[in-house]
This record gives structure tokens, sequence and C-alpha cells, in this order.
């Protein structure tokens, strides 16, 4: 049994003089940040490791989740970054097969994508939504479109 869940990057600054790739959160975001990881650990939802885009506001966002999850920091894999559903796929397909429940920090609209992709399911994927999606499978080389069953979804305006 393989979990992949999926982290998108928390509320990044739009203020100008930042590149796009250098955005840094703000300060909703690291709160939201740390609201969701704490959501995942108390619904048993908890990645053992995460792999994140290198971008300031994704690695910010996989750093909090971190801290909070007690597990290592995030690999950082450049290709997270702008990377488009066929790309996340192949991405996910490559995660060691040592480890069962892997963490994916990155960017719209590939996670939106690759949630569909992996469940059929079609979400919104707002700024530091989680979706949790369980694979019946024993090599992260194996996952397909709609080999995935989404089992856990959450967002931090949900209440």
């Amino acid at each position: 049994m393989k979990k992949l869940v999926i982290i998108r990057h928390a509320k990044a600054t739009h203020e100008s003089g930042y590149v796009d790739f250098e955005r840094p959160l703000t300060s909703g975001g690291m709160h939201d940040a740390a609201i969701m990881a704490g959501r995942l650990k108390e619904n048993h939802q908890a990645p053992k490791m995460l792999v994140a885009s290198p971008a300031l506001r994704t690695i910010s966002t996989a750093n909090i989740f971190s801290q909070h999850l007690s597990i290592p920091a995030a690999e950082e894999i450049k290709g997270v970054y702008e990377a488009d559903v066929d790309d996340l796929v192949e991405l996910v397909s490559e995660l060691p097969d040592n480890v069962d429940c892997i963490g994916l920090v990155g960017h719209n609209p590939g996670l939106g994508q690759l949630l569909y992709y992996f469940t059929g399911a079609a979400h919104d994927v707002p700024t530091c939504a989680v979706a949790v999606v369980e694979f019946d499978m024993a090599e992260w080389a194996s996952v397909a479109s709609n080999s995935g069953k989404l089992v856990y979804y959450d967002y931090p305006k949900n209440l």
C-alpha cells in the first residue's frame, strides 16, 4: 500500500519586486501550513518524507510541514516547479519504494491535474490544500491513471 500526500504550497505574496520563483509566504500562509500539518497528523495521514519544488514558497511550506510532523527536511526536486501532469506522474513513479507514504509539495495547475489523473475526482486545490491518495500496490512505478483512491482532502478554510 502506497500513499501520496499532495500538498499545494501555502499562500505567498503577490507584492511587486519578487520574481515568481522567489515569492515568500505571507504570515497567513505560514499559519495555514502549520494548521494543515497539524490536521494531517491528527488524522493519521502524515507523510514519512517530503519532496518539493525548490521555489521559495514551496520549500518554506515543506519546512513548516517537516517541523510540525517531525520528519526530515524535504528533498528539493527542480522538475516539480512548473511541472505538468506527465512530469509529476513520472516523478511519483520514481519515488523510493522503501517509503510507503510520501508528500509532494508543489504548485497548481499540476497538482490539481495530478489529483484528477490518479483518482478521477475533480477537486479545487487552493493554497495549502492537502489530498491523500492511496494506491493498492507495492511499488511507486505501478501508479497509473485512476489507480488511486482519494482517502483524505482538506484545505485551510474548510471548517
